[in-house]
């Protein structure tokens, strides 16, 4: 009796599968690709036209009329520019401004720096220490205020219960009151409640670093030292530079904790553009003037950001993970 062929059988060919249309080797447009690109970006970019495109071409339009706010608008042409460059006190602001955004840059990055080291560490109590850092942090820049300034009262503050029971006479003094005193006080309160937050940049970037490279150097007998400046500063560098966009950047924009604590005080000593311009508007009613100063902080912010990223290198960034292309 002859067996039945099966599939298996030699001789007998396998049936091919035909391709289904929707598998057939069709080349794909790249404007499907592109359109899928801009439904995907459009909530993104509807939200950053209407809350930053959109006031700040309102903020620039606006430079250039008189309004006070209730009234119809006056236009001016340039004059208001022209206001700003001959304003004595609002250069003396900017001079302020950019005082206190290198300060705070000097005295936060080195800090950040240290403590986000020191608890990128694997040991258990330095997890401890990493959540007391972020106290200051979660806490509302309005509440911090209040604290510090009842604590600095040459009065009845702590500072100055501390100095009086402790015999230390140099911290009976009036910190926010004294011209000598007030800007560095303000640097002071500004670090300890941001300081935090850099530091989880920092810790981030350390636990980043191949840990292969600390190995090859104490074979090759570098010193903890050497391995800090060849090494551990060279790979860190993009969150140095993110850390300093961040901090610079926003050290232009400080104004609630300077409006509790001085409100621009003793003099003009603490008096930052961004309060200057929140006292032409809302005081001197003046929003188109206000609107220059502005545009002024906003131009300056771009500039300090987009000269960090060119200088840097930053745009060109590429991985420093290991196997990571």
């Amino acid at each position: 009796m002859t067996p039945t062929p099966t599939l298996t059988s030699p001789g007998v060919p396998l049936a091919k599968a035909r391709p289904r249309p929707n598998q057939a080797n069709r080349p794909v447009g790249r404007g499907s690709y592109r359109s899928a690109d801009l439904v995907g970006l459009l909530p993104t970019l509807v939200l950053y036209g209407g809350l930053i495109l959109v006031p700040i071409a309102i903020a620039i339009g606006l430079s250039f009329y008189n309004w006070n706010g209730v009234g119809a608008l006056t236009f001016v042409g340039a004059s208001n520019w022209s206001r700003f460059f001959s304003d004595s006190i609002a250069l003396h602001s900017l001079e302020v401004t950019f005082l206190l955004a290198g300060v705070s840059w000097v005295v936060q990055t080195p800090l950040s720096m240290a403590l986000g080291l020191f608890v990128s560490g694997r040991q258990r109590y330095r997890a401890v220490y990493s959540a007391l850092y972020l106290l200051p942090l979660l806490l509302s820049t309005t509440g911090i205020a209040l604290m510090w300034q009842a604590l600095l009262d040459p009065n009845f503050g702590g500072i100055a219960w501390l100095g009086t029971h402790w015999h230390l006479s140099f911290l009976v003094q009036n910190w926010l009151g004294g011209n000598s005193t007030a800007l560095w006080t303000i640097v002071a309160l500004i670090a300890w409640q941001f300081v935090p937050f850099h530091t989880l940049l920092y810790q981030m970037g350390r636990r980043q670093i191949p840990q292969v490279l600390y190995e090859a150097a104490a074979l090759d007998g570098v010193t903890p030292l050497k391995q800090f400046i060849y090494v551990t500063l060279p790979q860190m560098r993009y969150t140095i530079v993110v850390s300093s966009t961040l901090m610079i950047v926003g050290s232009l924009t400080y104004f609630d904790i300077i409006y509790i604590l001085t409100n621009g005080g003793p003099g003009d000593t603490t008096r930052v553009l961004s309060l200057d311009m929140y006292q032409a508007a809302f005081q001197n009613t003046t929003f188109g003037y206000a609107s220059v100063l502005a545009v002024v902080l906003g131009v300056i912010g771009i500039v300090v950001a987009l000269g960090l990223v060119r200088l840097t290198g930053f745009g060109s960034m590429a991985s420093q993970r290991e196997g990571v292309a």
